[in-house]
């Protein structure tokens, strides 16, 4: 490579010093020495110069082979991401319809399975209300028994004490005396009538007071277990109806 460098400055020099052809730009060389100089570019030019050369001439065809080839990769790259982008998408789908065909069947056994549990809870409420209601009626009807009774048995304490007390001013109601005691005698009675009356009055109060506390309880039971099956139908737990 070094001789074609050398070959070219000898061939410069000739140029240079050549003779000038008067009126014009031309110059006089020497033909043998130019060829001489050129023979020996040639020769020192490598090969690769040569085959530049060849890839020069052949650069169109060259080309349009290499745009045909990438014409052609481009259209088998796109024919495969086409294909694979049509497989991932029925992968896809399928994988969705599966999703919705379990998350349709989960919502279905939650569905069923809260029906259950409420329907358990309306249930035990149902009983645990009748219940309630069937002791409330008994006790409302003892109770109102209980306070017929004591009632009852005051008015007849009442009106035998009046018709002991009428029977003894009727006895005394000749001497003055024994007539004023005899009237304050059955005042004392009848205020211990009305007193005994009062007293079994507040008994019966009492008694069904505390009857409707317990049923209030009891109640209050039902509710809290009715509660419970409520908060368990919302979480989707199992309820506890244990006191």
């Amino acid at each position: 490579m070094y001789r074609v460098f050398e070959a070219l400055d000898e061939l410069v020099t000739i140029v240079e010093e050549a003779r000038g052809v008067p009126m014009t730009a031309s110059c006089v060389v020497p033909r043998g020495d130019v060829l001489d100089l050129l023979d020996d570019v040639r020769d020192a030019l490598p090969g690769e110069v040569d085959d530049a050369q060849d890839v020069l001439d052949h650069r169109d065809t060259m080309i349009n082979e290499a745009r045909a080839t990438a014409e052609k990769t481009l259209a088998d790259s796109e024919a495969e991401a086409t294909r694979q982008v049509q497989t991932a998408r029925a992968e896809a789908e399928a994988t969705l319809a599966s999703a919705q065909a379990e998350a349709d069947r989960r919502v279905e056994e939650a569905t069923a399975h809260a029906e259950s549990i409420l329907a358990r809870a309306q249930a035990d409420a149902d009983r645990a209300i009748q219940t309630g209601q069937d002791q409330h009626d008994k006790l409302v009807a003892r109770g109102h028994g209980e306070a017929e009774r004591l009632v009852a048995a005051g008015r007849a304490s009442y009106e035998r004490a009046i018709s002991d007390g009428r029977a003894e001013q009727a006895r005394l109601v000749s001497q003055s005396e024994v007539v004023q005691t005899a009237h304050a005698e059955s005042a004392k009675i009848l205020d211990a009538t009305h007193a005994d009356v009062d007293r079994l009055r507040a008994d019966c109060d009492t008694y069904v007071d505390g009857k409707l506390a317990s049923l209030e309880e009891t109640l209050t039971k039902t509710l809290r277990t009715v509660g419970r099956g409520r908060t368990a139908l919302r979480s989707g737990s199992m309820a506890d109806y244990r006191d």
